[in-house]
């Protein structure tokens, strides 16, 4: 894995390594890929504005999220079946994310229970929720998360039917029996699930909540008038609704329209440093990414994550230096500009 010198080269070569019927889960997204696509294309449109003759001399990536103190402005998404790429699966994840100092949102598809990872990694952890039809299950699900020491529920909201993932039908993905499921499955997800479940969702529990899937001011808008601690910007990686807007591009609008009345987050397509610090030009908290650590964790288990970790790190740190500025918080819209083309 040393010879792999950015995150591009961990996605080619998990995807040389895996096998295809079972990468593309993975890898692939709804329909015709489009959105998929452009989640890393559209980062091209956006570009840095850099300041000159400022002193670098010591950055500091560190920040907080929802007050939670951590290493750098990125941390892990949550993917499903983990256990797919390596044995220690979601334990792997959270060891490494733990040991870099980063957050974790550790998904509903978990195969390992919420006890598990906390005993294996004593770092942040966000708890990825989807509400079952079963809501008594999601009860037990959101009691064990606050006892095993999670610090937010992330709500997806981006899934009340399951996308058409074309590359899934094609090869026969599916998910081995033997792999377990704690927390429910993706066809027992409530698709009548509304803005008035969020009473229910905070009577459930007393963590933040933060809304996962909002890509319009609309809904960016109502997220806050129902008094939500934080909205993620996502288009579930492309692999929902093809034809939307990349997260890069819907990001501003959230951004606007929740007006600093909430944090704001981001995942979709992120390869690069510079990524990450267009995202905080453009109002984002922090960014989360899925697939580079769905390719270190093919790759080398924890290691092959730490590593992933370690090389967006100092790409961040890096940009920001050029950037002209010291820290995450120093960066601001001024910093970056739309293209014209």
């Amino acid at each position: 894995m040393e010879t792999l010198l950015n995150v591009g080269e961990f996605l080619a070569a998990a995807a040389a390594k895996v096998e295809p019927a079972v990468w593309c889960y993975f890898e692939g997204g709804a329909e015709d890929e489009v959105t998929l696509r452009e989640n890393v294309a559209a980062f091209g449109r956006w570009q840095l504005r850099p300041r000159m003759l400022v002193d670098v001399g010591e950055i500091s990536l560190e920040t907080t999220l929802l007050g939670t103190a951590v290493s750098m402005p990125l941390g892990i998404a949550p993917f499903a079946l983990q256990r797919l790429l390596d044995p220690e699966a979601e334990r792997a994840t959270t060891r490494a994310a733990a040991a870099a100092g980063a957050l974790a949102t550790v998904p509903t598809l978990t195969s390992y229970r919420h006890g598990e990872l906390q005993a294996a990694a004593d770092g942040p952890r966000w708890l990825q929720l989807y509400v079952q039809l079963d809501r008594a299950q999601t009860l037990d699900h959101l009691a064990e998360a606050k006892e095993a020491g999670y610090g937010a529920v992330v709500l997806t909201v981006d899934l009340p039917l399951v996308g058409r993932r074309e590359q899934d039908v094609r090869l026969g993905f599916a998910i081995p029996p033997e792999i377990p499921l704690h927390y429910g499955t993706l066809v027992d997800v409530d698709p009548t699930l509304t803005w008035r479940d969020l009473e229910w969702i905070r009577a459930a529990t007393d963590l933040p909540l933060v809304l996962k899937g909002i890509v319009t001011r609309e809904d960016a808008v109502l997220a806050v008038e129902h008094g939500v601690d934080g909205i993620w910007v996502s288009n579930h990686g492309g692999r929902q609704l093809d034809g939307v807007a990349a997260s890069i591009d819907a990001l501003p609008e959230v951004v606007e329209a929740s007006d600093g009345r909430t944090e704001v987050y981001v995942d979709g397509g992120f390869r690069r440093g510079t990524d990450v610090v267009k995202a905080l030009a453009l109002g984002a908290r922090a960014a989360f990414v899925g697939r580079p650590v769905a390719a270190g964790l093919a790759l080398g288990g924890e290691a092959g994550v730490s590593r992933v970790l370690e090389l967006l790190r100092d790409e961040i740190r890096l940009a920001l230096g050029l950037l002209g500025c010291t820290s995450p918080e120093q960066v601001t819209r001024t910093h970056v500009q739309r293209t014209s083309a």
